[in-house]
């Protein structure tokens, strides 16, 4: 051993380096082995320095599962690690085969819960015949996306063709009254005081605008409101406005926390000023950008005022033939903040412009005589325009990309300052369709032609070529059409009755969704209202005005959680071979959770023979520094049908050691985590008992066992820290 390093370094430095390809190129690894190196010898440490790596820039790694918004959007590496550890033996081969070109061909993969589509396309990229499913149309789109070929010049021809149709309409709205492009117009929301009807602009600060590093950019813009101009502040040094005409003003707005204050004093929650209705809208900025490419913000003036008018009375003539969102908001975990602020329809996310500019822009992708393949493409890249151009965007600032968009939250969250941006966009803009066409489709499209993946190159992570196959395969609906150049079956439908027959997957490998308060189907209804209007793919549900479904397995209930993934597991257990193996990915902070699954796991027939600690998400996410236990480990859950292989634990303290002993080797390879992963996996390890055949403990035992475990690790403490005198 080389002096300072430990065993964990050895393993990061021995498995990924180019003497580990395969002399050939490729090799056929078309057998699912008992036992796996996902059972035996997992080189964890490894995929997760790649995995966090990834996670920094998902949609740079693997931009053919980013050609849509979708929500917990696995990382491409883990599942990679996955597939290649579920042919191999050990370690050393899974390495091996992860940092190679092995072929799966032959091998039949299967996601019941496929999401964006991660598992599919690593599948895909090892030339394995996949089978994906989910519940949720907009899912379904997503995937299609992932895996399907496109022409290139047909997709630019279709693009140009939309372009031609829809784009001097919406530029003319979206002009100076000096004839400069404007890139974004400013907007606030304003909300009547119940005591004295005083209209109150919902600003928390006047500085609308500044740099994403303000300590190093103190330059910043602000709105007077006095006069409504735009003043330039520095915020190293100013703690008030003054305005060119002599007005003088703090900072800070009328709005603190959930409270507004009229100019009369009356101090009152925003919710309730709103009553029940959606806030009026003011435009008081814009950002210009002139001839010789310089930006510049100035205050609205009459020529815009006059200018949103028209575009009211365009959409109000042009109503009939233009694509617009249907359907209302149901009452939902996700969707109530917004209900409560008013918004009950989803044609009320947008104001008369966007309505306007996008209902031409759906139009004329609905109208387009192109290839289905690239028809479909452009239909997906308006759909995820979308999510850059409503009322629930806000500006980034200078420095990055400038619009955030809608669901940098998992929920539907009002804004009080929105930003609207140029729909079709210019060079400098931001979440527009035509910079989208460049960072998305075409992005996507190059990694489908020549996908790269990540391997550590001693020890430093570095992008790799030729270790995947293209993706090239037709997709097709129906199993009975599989076969030469349609090796993908896609479908939009309930996972707990499929067409597959008996016996015919060697793979389940998913991400099923969490016992949580996060429902996707309530969110994806924002890109289904639209998407309706325009009918992605045939069997894309054309009039339904919701995804939501009562066979979906979201719930942050454990009985309806449970038996919803139940039904799903024992249909994976029809369609798998005996020999065939299920691993997905998990994390639950609520002990409930843990116990649901593993019972549906059981009473489906099948039992756990590892727990695998690994990567997931990015540390910093907006919705993980807002968790207080944010999450940044999942555990792979390895099963094998009852009868088939060794059950992960003995006892409970076999599981806890093995548990111990998984995050210990993370910690020292350098990937960081907190008490809610250690609790998350001592869990999930401790209760995976109850899928043994062989356990006599009662589930309450269990619990107790893993409870006293985590309060013995220091809980003043990270118990992270203190995993070592626990192995």
């Amino acid at each position: 051993m080389i002096r300072g390093q430990t065993p964990v370094d050895l393993q990061l430095n021995g498995l990924w380096g180019q003497q580990s390809l395969f002399p050939a190129g490729t090799r056929s690894l078309r057998r699912v082995l008992l036992p796996c190196a996902l059972e035996s010898d997992f080189p964890a440490a490894a995929i997760s320095r790649l995995a966090e790596h990834e996670s920094w820039r998902k949609e740079v790694h693997r931009p053919a599962t980013h050609t849509h918004k979708w929500w917990a959007q696995r990382l491409g590496t883990v599942f990679r690690a996955i597939l290649t550890a579920a042919v191999t033996g050990d370690a050393k081969a899974a390495g091996t085969a992860y940092a190679s070109r092995p072929d799966l061909e032959g091998l039949v993969v299967y996601d019941p819960f496929a999401g964006s589509g991660t598992t599919l396309v690593e599948a895909a990229k090892l030339r394995a015949t996949i089978v994906g499913r989910d519940i949720n149309p907009v899912a379904t789109l997503v995937q299609r996306q992932a895996l399907q070929p496109w022409n290139e010049e047909r997709l630019r021809a279709a693009y140009r063709s939309v372009e031609q149709a829809c784009r001097k309409q919406i530029d003319a709205l979206h002009v100076s009254a000096a004839g400069d492009a404007v890139l974004y117009y400013f907007w606030v929301a304003v909300a009547s005081c119940p005591r004295c009807d005083d209209q109150v602009d919902l600003f928390s600060s006047y500085v609308f605008a500044r740099h994403a590093y303000p300590r190093r950019y103190p330059a910043a813009q602000a709105t007077c409101p006095s006069c409504r101009c735009v003043v330039g502040v520095d915020l190293s040094t100013d703690d008030r406005i003054r305005c060119r005409k002599g007005h003088e003003s703090p900072l800070d707005g009328p709005v603190r926390g959930q409270y507004m204050t009229c100019s009369c004093g009356h101090r009152t929650r925003v919710v309730d000023a709103l009553a029940g209705s959606p806030p009026g809208y003011r435009m008081y900025a814009k950002l210009v950008v002139r001839p010789d490419g310089t930006k510049a913000y100035e205050a609205v003036d009459e020529f815009d005022t006059r200018l949103f008018e028209q575009a009211e009375r365009l959409l109000a003539q042009g109503s009939g033939s233009l694509v617009q969102p249907v359907g209302n908001l149901d009452d939902g975990i996700n969707t109530r903040q917004a209900i409560r602020w008013g918004y009950r329809r989803w044609e009320q996310f947008f104001n008369a412009r966007q309505l306007y500019c996008l209902g031409l822009l759906g139009a004329a992708i609905r109208d387009l005589d192109a290839g289905a393949a690239e028809r479909e493409a452009l239909t997906t890249l308006f759909s995820g325009t979308l999510e850059f151009n409503n009322l629930f965007c806000s500006y980034k600032g200078e420095g990055t990309g400038a619009v955030r968009h809608m669901f940098s939250h998992h929920i539907l969250k009002p804004e009080r300052v929105p930003l609207e941006a140029h729909p079709w966009g210019t060079p400098y803009s931001s979440g527009a369709f035509s910079t989208l066409f460049e960072s998305r489709l075409l992005r996507a499209h190059a990694y489908k032609n020549n996908p790269h993946d990540i391997v550590l190159e001693g020890d430093r992570p570095v992008r790799r070529f030729s270790l995947s196959y293209p993706l090239s395969g037709r997709v097709v609906q129906r199993w009975e059409d599989i076969g030469p150049g349609a090796t993908a079956q896609v479908v939009c439908g309930d996972s707990a009755s499929t067409d597959l027959p008996d016996e015919s997957v060697d793979l389940v490998v998913t991400d099923p969704p969490f016992m949580d308060n996060v429902h996707y189907s309530e969110l994806a209804d924002f890109f289904h209202a639209w998407l309706t209007g325009i009918v992605p793919f045939a069997g894309y549900p054309d009039s339904a005005v919701s995804t939501r479904d009562p066979q979906e397995v979201q719930s942050a209930s454990a009985e309806a959680f449970g038996a919803a993934i139940e039904a799903v597991w024992k249909e994976c257990c029809r369609v798998l071979r005996p020999e065939g193996l299920l691993a997905f990915t998990f994390h639950q902070a609520r002990i409930a959770g843990w116990t649901a699954l593993m019972l549906a796991l059981r009473n489906a027939g099948f039992q756990a023979t590892a727990i695998q600690p690994i990567k997931a998400e990015m540390s910093t996410s907006v919705t993980k520094s807002g968790a207080s236990e944010p999450s940044n480990l999942d555990s792979i859950i390895v099963c094998r049908k009852l009868g088939i292989g060794t059950p992960f634990a003995a006892s409970p303290s076999d599981a806890t050691g093995k548990a111990l002993r998984h995050l210990d080797a993370l910690r020292r390879a350098g990937i960081a985590f907190g008490a809610g992963d250690v609790a998350s996996v001592v869990r999930g390890s401790v209760l995976s008992l109850l899928t043994s055949p062989d356990c006599q403990l009662h589930l309450r035992d269990l619990v107790e066992v893993s409870e006293r475990t985590l309060a013995q690790m220091a809980p003043e403490r990270d118990p992270s820290k203190d995993i070592r005198s626990h192995r």
